[in-house]
């Protein structure tokens, strides 16, 4: 068996550990979350010389091991529990050679846990262009380490730093810095208390949220004599400890660090005046969002007609070849048009999400953030705020997981309940496919589309939603708060087309896996509910169409018994019940199942309505011609048209829809109270006001 080396990559947010991560691993990782916990957890295999591998565990960024959020006592916790399983042979801490003192700082505390560690200083290409030069082997000597220059985009100094791994037993384990003498009569008496412990470990248990209570009934129990102080007095231990800490980086920098400011070049400052500009700023941002909504409509139109058209032609095909019967029905008319109705929309989706990682790597949706604090204070929260719900464009589960950086209580509970208003994924192919239906496709001015035009307003009325009840929220909720925003401005850089790429293949991946398995199960169990049903009207179909429209031609007649089939199958009994609850909303019982169907998660409407529309129907017709031609036996119309197509992108621009969603919203706020109210209330709102909209357009 290969040697395995388990390898924890640490550092600050903005210092290209990700780039370092998939230079490593490239596409041999794998995302999940750490056991009982939300924080999102990436690993990875690297394969070094000579048969041995690296685990390669990318921990959340951090600025320091003095945690104030969740996801930094990730970090903390692993680093201090040599029993876990992840517990690193050696850590690498990535830095950005821009911002080395600040970095510095989370790597001399690493350095004082007494783990091998290596110091990578990435962003190396970027020393000419702003005039810095590093002597690497007075740095090495003054932080007892081994250092390895990286440009991650360049791909250069990763084989040499493969090989720092590699030999990673060499390294020293001791510290760089005596960071604790600053208060020596402290720390002594701690040391005798413990003896046989770390004592910069203990420390971190006392300083830290970490098994703190434990921690103060072992003291209680093994020392007596010694009293924790209280918090503001540890408070200032800490901050003596960072001052501390920041005289010997200063040092170390003096020596081995030289920056001349008449040979660096930089347009940052310049470009930070115009796209965080007062005005200048949301005009941008708002015109960039308008041509990528453009974008995602005219450069995956070919590829999704060749999709829709590919499987109309799968289905006819597989019917063709194989011998009649239930079975074939179920593969031909159940599972493949189901799967089609969330394989058509991965053009789209992989666009949005190329898009939306490209404004993150290249260092702009930072400046988002910084821009958006100013909208955002008015409603009661803060630019921290806005990560939630700027990537809860993606997908609202990772975005509620996302707050677990907001200290504030009261902060993170209204943007948990308000992030699902956020125009996810999951709504896309919905909003596509009934866009494409109801809105003309017609250009204003050569350039923006109605279809664009629509899909970004959705986009905006999704946020105005969010935004709308965390000022509610915020005026109802009486809880005590107080907090401040902190952002760092990334330096601008050209996104890595390698780190979009991981990125659009594995989030599209995740979103087609994820919600193809759902679609399957549902495709299945709505192809049985509509071929079969009760008693003699499904049975006698075919002598009740004979008896009735004799006159018609035998394809007419095979569409008219199809139709009456569906109608009296179990589906068309269970859509019935419930067609006066949507009738008003501009729905017939096909719809309804649809909207009951996609609770498991929103993305199944689409498919399930594939699924019913093919049952019995014309198999050589796409997805989208089967919705078109569809009648509303009231008006004798089409069943979408303006009104109900509206109607519907209200529906599901508001509902909650998502059972996936309500099950983190209860692990994260630890009670099925607010999942409840969540529930309730954006049904409740998305009822209403589609109820309004069809009654006025109709």
């Amino acid at each position: 068996m290969a040697k395995q080396i388990k390898v924890s990559l640490i550092g600050n947010p903005n210092t290209g550990k990700t780039s370092v991560f998939n230079l490593l691993t490239g596409l041999n990782q794998q995302v999940g979350n750490y056991p009982g916990i939300t924080v999102e957890k990436k690993e990875g295999v690297c394969k070094l010389s000579r048969g041995v591998k690296a685990h390669i565990l990318d921990l959340p960024g951090t600025y320091s091991l003095n945690a104030s959020s969740l996801d930094e006592n990730v970090v903390i916790e692993l680093l201090l529990n040599k029993k876990d399983k992840d517990y690193p042979d050696v850590a690498v801490v990535v830095s950005d050679v821009e911002n080395l003192k600040r970095n510095l700082l989370l790597f001399t505390q690493i350095k004082d846990l007494e783990i091998p560690t290596i110091l990578v200083i990435n962003m190396a290409d970027r020393m000419n262009r702003r005039g810095i030069t590093l002597d690497i082997p007075l740095l090495e000597k003054k932080l007892n380490t081994k250092i390895a220059l990286v440009s991650a985009r360049k791909k250069e100094g990763i084989d040499g730093l493969k090989k720092l791994i590699e030999s990673y037993t060499v390294l020293s384990k001791k510290p760089c810095v005596d960071a604790l003498s600053f208060a020596p009569d402290y720390f002594d008496r701690l040391q005798k208390a413990f003896p046989n412990q770390s004592l910069y470990k203990l420390w971190l248990v006392i300083t830290q949220d970490v098994n703190f209570r434990k921690f103060d009934k072992q003291v209680a129990d093994i020392a007596p004599d010694f009293k924790i102080k209280s918090e503001s007095e540890l408070k200032r231990l800490q901050q003596k400890e960072t001052i501390k800490r920041y005289q010997f980086i200063n040092n170390v920098l003096k020596e081995g660090l030289v920056v001349d400011e008449k040979a660096a070049t930089g347009m940052r400052e310049r470009l930070d005046r115009v796209l965080t500009h007062k005005f200048w700023g949301y005009f941008i941002f708002f015109a960039i969002l308008l041509l990528i909504f453009q974008a995602i409509y005219d450069w995956s139109s070919y590829p999704m007609d060749l999709i829709d058209e590919g499987f109309a032609w799968l289905s006819e095909f597989t019917k063709s070849i194989l011998p009649a019967g239930p079975f074939v029905d179920l593969i031909t008319e159940g599972i493949i048009p189901g799967l089609g109705g969330i394989v058509i929309f991965i053009p789209q989706i992989a666009f949005l999400f190329l898009f939306i990682s490209i404004l993150e790597e290249s260092g702009y949706m930072s400046r988002v953030v910084f821009l958006m604090d100013r909208v955002m204070r008015k409603f009661g929260l803060s630019g921290k705020s806005v990560v939630p719900l700027v990537s809860g464009t993606a997908c609202a589960i990772p975005a509620v997981m996302a707050t677990r950086n907001i200290e504030n209580w009261k902060e993170r509970l209204i943007t948990i309940l308000v992030v699902p208003f956020t125009t996810c994924s999951a709504r896309l192919p919905v909003y596509l496919i009934i866009i494409a239906l109801v809105i003309p496709d017609e250009k204003i001015g050569w350039i923006f589309g109605y279809q664009s035009l629509t899909l970004m307003f959705l986009y905006f009325l999704g946020f105005a939603a969010a935004v709308g009840s965390a000022w509610i929220l915020n005026k109802m909720l009486k809880i005590k708060s107080k907090s401040y925003f902190v952002i760092e401005m990334p330096s601008y850089k050209v996104p890595l087309f390698k780190n979009v790429a991981i990125n659009v293949i594995e989030k599209t991946k995740a979103f087609v896996f994820g919600a193809g398995k759902i679609i399957l199960a549902i495709s299945i169990i709505l192809w049985v509910l509509a071929s079969f049903g009760p008693g003699d009207d499904f049975n006698n179909a075919e002598e009740i169409i004979a008896s009735t429209h004799a006159d018609l031609p035998q394809e007419e007649q095979e569409n008219e018994i199809a139709s009456y089939k569906l109608e009296h199958s179990f589906i068309g009994y269970a859509g019935k019940a419930i067609e006066p609850i949507v009738a008003p909303l501009g729905y017939d019982w096909k719809i309804g199942i649809g909207i009951i169907s996609s609770f498991a998660a929103r993305e199944v409407f689409v498919g399930t309505l594939a699924t019913i529309y093919s049952v019995g129907s014309d198999e050589e017709e796409t997805i989208k011609n089967r919705m078109a031609a569809e009648v509303n036996t009231k008006t004798g119309g089409p069943l979408f048209d303006l009104a109900s197509g509206i109607s519907l992108l209200l529906f599901y621009a508001f509902a909650m829809q998502c059972m996936s969603t309500l099950a983190i919203v209860k692990r994260e706020t630890n009670s099925w109270k607010w999942p409840m109210i969540q529930l309730f209330f954006m049904s409740a709102l998305a009822y209403s006001i589609s109820l309004i909209a069809y009654q006025i357009l109709k």
